[in-house]
């Protein structure tokens, strides 16, 4: 089995593209290729940044940001039968479903709801990317959840400090909280098979140069499938 991994962070003072390219190159420069799917909310700088440093590559829009961005366009009595209509989406047993359900959704929230409607016709290629994978990998890739507990985390280790003396000390701080998290999933929490991740890269896989160890293959597969 895989796990999940925290393979790398930056500390920067603004959440722009520039800091975002940084960050991606960085991981380019320490090798990490062949990337097939990117899992984010929709900030532009991020966005930006993947196109031109990881071009090639598909973007899922993080379900979970997606609703929390869409209901804030529903009256809250509504809130309820909308969020469950969308949730239906992604319930589905195939590709061809979940666009057809997608489909279906969008027509009945235009009599009701067309600006949200309009969000949710715009969005159809940004939060469906999840369906061209592996049925058995998309509660993991339609959205960006555990990112969020490991910033959720972070934040209450931090907070506690409240105001660092300079770099260093962040550094020292978040990278321990990051380092232990790491060995946590890497210890106890299985992410996905190693043959499901080989049935998601299969159709731009390259042959192997050298045999790998399941170990190391499980950990460059994962690199490359999620980033």
């Amino acid at each position: 089995m895989a796990t999940e991994r925290s393979s790398a962070w930056m500390l920067i003072t603004s959440e722009d593209g520039e800091g975002w390219k940084a960050f991606l190159r960085g991981l380019v420069d320490r090798g990490l290729s062949g990337v097939k799917l990117v899992i984010s909310d929709a900030h532009a700088g991020l966005k930006a940044a993947i196109a031109e440093v990881l071009s090639g590559s598909s973007w899922q829009r993080c379900r979970t940001h997606f609703m929390c961005n869409l209901l804030a366009k529903v009256p809250k009595s509504a809130q309820g039968l909308v969020a469950t209509m969308v949730r239906s989406i992604f319930a589905q047993p195939s590709a061809k479903n979940v666009r057809g359900q997608h489909k279906r959704v969008v027509e009945q929230l235009y009599a009701r709801f067309p600006e949200v409607a309009e969000m949710l016709s715009d969005a159809t290629e940004e939060i469906l990317a999840f369906a061209s994978f592996p049925k058995a990998v998309w509660r993991q890739i339609w959205s960006n959840n555990p990112q969020e507990r490991l910033n959720r985390e972070v934040r209450r280790r931090t907070d506690v400090v409240g105001i660092f003396p300079n770099h260093a000390a962040i550094i020292r701080l978040v990278g321990a909280v990051l380092a232990e998290q790491n060995d946590e999933w890497m210890i106890t929490r299985r992410y996905m098979s190693v043959s499901v991740l080989r049935k998601a890269q299969a159709k731009s896989s390259q042959p192997q140069r050298e045999e790998l160890s399941e170990s190391k293959e499980e950990s460059m597969l994962v690199e490359q499938l999620v980033a």
